[in-house]
């Protein structure tokens, strides 16, 4: 009888979800700011011109100084084909940010009406979304995830109104590090009506596979992923960002022309052949991570608990974190005081780092009185 009333909830759940998806694609002229829809996208001198000229004289360039002295491709097409090509998706699937802060600057730029629209996000998450929130005069909502640091699916729906544009979700999350209910995840892609951005900036750290294999599935999926962390290029600064094609039009409509450095392009297409390297790096650090959560598990007289990571940091709560923080400040060894965010009391935010560095660590904490 169960069986019968569950196959027949799931049933009308995906007939339900078939509506819901076929109206979101008709409702992205709607989502999308009137202006930002209307908006004519300047024409830099390379959009105009595709292919391989003898001469150019089009962009008031210095001809010498090759190859520095031309602009590079504003669309980075062929390092947007490789990416998409390694994550199995269309190359038109994939835009290329200044870092992933440029991306989220974009979303609020694309969607959200300044004054009169809002967001929804979970707290504690990554700070930026907020702070480029306010710089937007956007209306940014937060609600609390659990004891767990998990979501509700019914919580963050409840939040939202006719305003509502973006939901943000952090999966692995920030500063929590876990990775968040795909459950309740998938409810709220499927339910509202807006656009859901899910930020993957730690996933290759997770075991668990990237939202992109879905991304075909939800016209209002975005996806954020990095070359920060698993990559080890946070100072090359690029951001990746991964929808539909409608959406990724937008975002290339309204960057700056030429948001991606030639020597970035160059940097990073290089670094794609040596993936395997990439992969040796993450074992090692989930290595690390496992040892460092023994570690610290045992120093009962500074650390009261080690939360469940799917990044390469941990969440640790101590006894009193300023009094750690400050005696590690002083050893020269710099973690992140969070016991200032919510749910995050005495809590301070570990990187994974060398096994030289994290050895170094734990003896400071040892010898900590």
């Amino acid at each position: 009888m169960n069986k019968h009333v569950n196959c027949f909830n799931l049933h009308a759940y995906s007939l339900i979800i078939k509506h819901i998806r076929s109206h979101q694609n008709m409702k992205l002229k709607f989502l999308v700011r009137k202006n930002i829809f209307n908006l004519t996208k300047y024409s830099c001198a390379r959009d105009e011109f595709k292919g391989k000229a003898s001469v150019y004289l089009d962009a008031n360039e210095n001809p010498y100084n090759q190859p520095y002295n031309r602009y590079p491709d504003p669309l980075q097409y062929s390092l947007r084909k490789k990416i998409a090509k390694s994550k199995k998706i269309y190359t038109d699937q994939v835009m290329l940010a200044n870092g992933s802060d440029e991306a989220i600057d974009l979303a609020f730029r694309i969607f959200c009406e300044p004054g009169q629209d809002n967001v929804v996000a979970i707290e504690p998450t990554y700070g930026m979304y907020k702070v480029v929130a306010d710089i937007n005069n956007v209306e940014y909502k937060k609600v609390l995830l659990d004891k767990n640091f998990q979501l509700d699916a019914k919580k963050i729906l409840n939040k939202t109104n006719q305003f509502t544009k973006l939901i943000f979700l952090c999966s692995p999350n920030n500063p929590s590090g876990n990775l968040l209910n795909k459950i309740e995840i998938t409810k709220i892609i499927s339910i509202f009506q807006g656009i859901v951005i899910i930020d993957e900036a730690y996933i290759d750290f997770s075991g668990q596979n990237s939202w992109l294999v879905d991304l075909n599935k939800y016209s209002n999926l975005i996806v954020f992923q990095t070359f920060s962390k698993a990559w080890g290029m946070a100072s090359i600064r690029c951001g990746l960002v991964f929808a539909s094609k409608k959406i990724i039009y937008f975002f290339n409509k309204i960057k700056y022309p030429y948001n991606i450095s030639l020597l970035t392009q160059n940097f990073i297409n290089k670094q794609l052949d040596k993936e395997s390297k990439k992969n040796e790096w993450i074992k090692i650090i989930l290595s690390q991570r496992e040892l460092l959560i023994k570690s610290l598990k045992t120093m009962t007289n500074i650390v009261e608990e080690v939360y469940h990571s799917d990044a390469n940091f941990l969440l640790v709560k101590v006894k009193n974190s300023n009094y750690t923080y400050n005696e590690l400040t002083k050893k020269g060894i710099i973690v992140r005081n969070r016991s200032s965010v919510l749910l995050c009391d005495n809590c301070l935010r570990i990187t994974i780092g060398t096994e030289n560095e994290n050895k170094i660590l734990i003896e400071t904490l040892k010898n900590l009185k």
